[in-house]
Order: C-alpha cells, then structure tokens, then sequence
C-alpha cells in the first residue's frame, strides 16, 4: 500500500479553510491569474530614484555640491580670492534583507501542480512589494519601525518635524524634503542654497515641503484642493525645480474626479470645444497605466500604493531620491547541496531623499 505524502502547499493543511494554517486549502494552477496586481506595478524606484551601485557595504556617503561660487570685482593687475564649491553630505544606510522561500523536498516530490513555481513567483512578487513600500513610505515620510522610515524616535510622522530634526541622521535615516524653518538646521542651511532672487531668509519665509491639506472633499483620506497644488509649485519653483508629477491615491483620485474643473480636462479639446469621447480615452489609459491626466500640466499618477491621507508633487527630472544596490536579489543556499530546498532570497540596498527640494507632500490634517 502507498501513502501519499501531501505537500507543503496541498490541502491536507488546510485546517479550517482560512489562511491561517501553513497552507491555502485550495491551490490550482491558474498561472495566468496570478498576475503582479496592478497595485504594485508603480515603479517607484525608475520613477523616483537615481539607481547607484557600491562595491562597499554598510553606510554609503554621498557628496551634493551646493551653488556657493560668485564673481567679485577686481582691482587691475590683482587676482580674485580663491573660491571652493560648498559640499553637502548624505549618508545612505545600507542593509541586508531576505526572506525564506517554503520549497521542499516534499512539495517537489508529491506535488499534483507546479507549486514550485508558483511559490518562486510570488516570492518574487514580495520582494518588489517590500522594495515599492519601502521607497513610499520613504518618500512620504510615513514613519515604519521595520522599514526604520520616518522619524524614528516613534513619536511622529516626518510632516510634524523642523528641519533640525529631519537633517540629523541618527533620527532620520531615509531622509525628507525640507522640513520647517528650513534655514534653522544643525548647522544652519546645511541643505538649503539661495537660487536667482530667492535668499536663505526669503526660502525660509516659504516654509516646509509638507503641506496640511487645505482640502474639505471627503475627509481625512481623500482631501485634495487645487490651491495646495499650486503651493507646491511655489516651493519648488523657488528653489529651481519644475514640478511635472503628481502621485495620488484612489481616494484622492475620487476626489479629482469629482471636481468638475478636473473632469472639463477629459472633454475639452486643445481649441477649447467639446471633443466627444475625450473623457472615455483618458479612463481608458488610466486603467492600462495608471496615468490619469494633467492639472496645470503636470501628469497624475494613481497608485494604490500611494497613502491614502497624502499626495506627492515631485519634479522627476531630477530625482528626489537615491537607491544604492550593494547587491541585487540573490537565492542562497542555506544546506548547502540541496539546491532549491530550504534557500532563501536576500538583497543588499540603501536609499534615501538625497534632493530634498524636488518634491512637496500634502497630508490631510
């Protein structure tokens, strides 16, 4: 007589039919259904990160040269003082981070459906939902014990801190935007420069690059108002950026799209009639990439990953953050000799807001 011995990921387990035991009750082999959802197909580190490699591993220190040098006038015959571009620097920390993969013996050996595969898959698909909310939640300055984003004594979110805090390392390590007062950090100024008209005082009368929304629509989650959009554009536009992204949630996306100045862009043709079936050609590419539209010219990006209490403006041009690989995904071998069996994933990454002017976070209050 033969004793069947059931898999890792077969029904055996399967308890009372949740996914609280150690398998899924039912497991068939739709390979075509067990897509990437469309939620996690922001690619926020093409979007939003410069991509860097390091042959070194622990903190890495970047080096941003700051507009220091100007010209002086001269007496003839005599040479000008010497001058030396003023430096700035980030430190990025970098970790080790891995998950183990349930693979084995048993499951390759007794599965009825390619399980092997599938939990491969969706490992992989972990590792970039790991990687996108991890660079969101540094992004947003969404405060995140494990991730260690935010402001980490654990008190706060990075919206509620002066720029003496978000530019002490120990208590922010991803970084921010600029934080209150701007021009009061330890030492002062040390990440904000004077650009065209604008002095330090003037930069610092303008405030922080996180905005409370002044939007009443629908409540914490989803308030949105166009006035808070075009303050964004004044912050960065002070200090030389040129803001082009706009990255909401659903929810906000609700909102625009309940604020008839929004949905006019989907009806209203470049010579300012009415195009019909405008608006059915802008849902339809939302659908297929996520791009909703354009308000004052800067393209709307819709992400489920994006908090739904907070929106971003961001000048992708330059981007706001940096992602230092020491190593890219890699499957080890914890019993060496048994391949698959008992490995494990692992990466080696660091990132943070190393441009701290090119993005505005507007957060509901």
């Amino acid at each position: 007589m033969v004793t069947a011995q059931l898999g890792a990921l077969t029904s055996a387990n399967a308890g009372d039919g949740t996914t609280s035991t150690t398998a899924q009750r039912v497991l068939v082999d739709f390979k075509d259904a067990l897509i990437d959802y469309k939620a996690t197909s922001l690619d926020v580190i093409g979007m939003f990160c410069e991509g860097m490699t390091t042959d070194t591993g622990g903190d890495i220190d970047l080096t941003i040269a700051k507009p220091s040098m100007t010209m002086e006038e001269i007496d003839e015959g005599t040479t000008p003082k010497y001058q030396h571009t003023a430096l700035r620097n980030e430190r990025i920390s970098v970790k080790e981070w891995g998950m183990a993969v349930a693979v084995t013996r048993r499951m390759i050996e007794d599965s009825r459906f390619n399980e092997v595969e599938l939990a491969l898959n969706e490992a992989k698909r972990a590792v970039e939902r790991h990687v996108t909310k991890h660079a969101v939640y540094a992004l947003m300055g969404i405060y995140n014990a494990t991730l260690g984003t935010g402001y980490t004594t654990g008190t706060s979110d990075i919206d509620t801190e002066g720029e003496v805090n978000i530019a002490d390392f120990s208590k922010n390590k991803h970084g921010a935007f600029f934080g209150a007062s701007p021009n009061t950090g330890a030492p002062s100024g040390v990440r904000l420069a004077e650009y065209g008209e604008y002095s330090l005082s003037e930069l610092d009368t303008l405030g922080t690059h996180y905005i409370a929304s002044s939007g009443t629509q629908g409540g914490a989650t989803r308030d949105i108002a166009m006035e808070d959009i075009t303050q964004a554009i004044e912050l960065m536009g002070a200090k030389g950026m040129n803001p082009d992204t706009i990255l909401v949630s659903p929810s906000h996306m609700r909102s625009l799209l309940e604020l008839s100045d929004f949905t006019v862009t989907f009806a209203t043709g470049a010579t300012g009639t009415t195009a019909a079936g405008a608006g059915d050609e802008e849902m339809a590419r939302r659908r297929n990439s996520g791009i909703v539209g354009s308000l004052y010219g800067l393209k709307v990006v819709e992400s489920a990953w994006c908090p739904q209490g907070r929106y971003g403006i961001f000048d992708t041009s330059v981007k706001p953050m940096a992602f230092v690989e020491r190593r890219g995904l890699t499957v080890e071998e914890a019993n060496p000799g048994f391949g698959i069996v008992g490995s494990y994933l692992s990466q080696r990454y660091g990132l943070k807001i190393v441009r701290p002017e090119s993005g505005v976070i507007v957060y509901s209050s």
